[in-house]
């Protein structure tokens, strides 16, 4: 793994990481969901060393603070926990894929798969969405929310939501609350309000109804959209909600619904088996003539 920096039009340097490099000709982008990277999440490093040994590169994509860790105590576990992600701007989830996107393009990659978990797969969503650029091959969409429906399941939301309202009209909005947004993940006030605000990244609203399907609708090229079979966010029905995501594309009949046995929102324990199911989607699509 290399630690790889990757400048925004803002002047803002993201530090993503790499398996592999650029003698290859294909690429998996993987943006990251909330609070999350490769020190804490198995799942990036373990699709990243699968692909590499297939010859198929892979960058894990950070958001803008995804390596400011912090450690907090978890009494749940009675074991102290590192995350990231503390701030963030979701306004600017656009710029921060493209500028992924276009990095491994000025690498030379011939073909480019982008891919996101949670809610990196809505932040994928909504850049091949509105993109006009045709840098992309093929997406793969792991686990996306509803986000309206996410905030009215997780715990602590609304606590968060109004205490951060409070700080931002007390010039404190850099002030990190004290309770875990979502029951998982420290955040800055100023963070919150813009997670909460963020809709562009409402746009699998097949359960509440809150959001926008135009952007699946605008999406040009084919893909996966991949899920556990446990994952805890879809109304009890992991695979209908896949399909009614797709449902919103131009044509779903192109896409492939891919449902991972046994595997949880964050795939816990099955870290490999969602790495063999990304590399058996590239096989197919690529069919290896251009990825071995």
């Amino acid at each position: 793994m290399e630690i790889i920096r990757v400048n925004t039009p803002r002047g803002l340097e993201l530090k993503g990481a790499m398996w592999g490099d650029c003698s290859m000709d294909s690429v998996v982008i993987m943006m990251s969901g909330i609070c999350s990277n490769v020190f804490q999440n198995d799942l990036l490093p373990a699709a990243g060393e699968l692909l590499s040994k297939h010859n198929i590169a892979f960058i894990a994509g950070h958001a803008m603070d995804a390596f400011s860790c912090i450690a907090y105590s978890d009494f749940s576990i009675n074991k102290q926990r590192y995350t990231g992600v503390i701030f963030d701007d979701f306004s600017l989830v656009y710029e921060d894929v493209e500028s992924y996107v276009k990095y491994a393009k000025e690498l030379g990659f011939k073909n480019v798969i982008l891919a996101g978990h949670s809610l990196g797969s809505n932040k994928i969503i909504h850049y091949l969405g509105n993109t006009s650029d045709n840098f992309v091959n093929y997406f793969i969409v792991t686990s996306p929310v509803d986000l309206a429906y996410w905030f009215n399941v997780m715990p602590n939301i609304k606590k968060c939501i109004n205490l951060a309202q409070k700080l931002a009209e007390d010039g404190r909005e850099k002030e990190i609350l004290p309770y875990l947004f979502g029951g998982f993940s420290p955040m800055s006030a100023e963070a919150v309000l813009s997670f909460y605000n963020a809709f562009n990244l409402k746009n699998c609203p097949v359960i509440s109804g809150d959001g926008e399907t135009t952007s699946l609708y605008n999406i040009k090229i084919d893909g996966a959209f991949v899920i556990g079979a446990k994952d805890s966010l879809t109304e009890g029905d992991p695979k209908g909600f896949m399909e009614r995501i797709n449902s919103c594309c131009k044509y779903p009949e192109h896409n492939t619904v891919i449902v991972v046995p046994d595997a949880s929102h964050i795939f816990y324990g099955k870290h490999e088996e969602y790495a063999k199911t990304i590399l058996d989607c590239i096989e197919h699509k690529f069919c290896f003539d251009s990825v071995l």
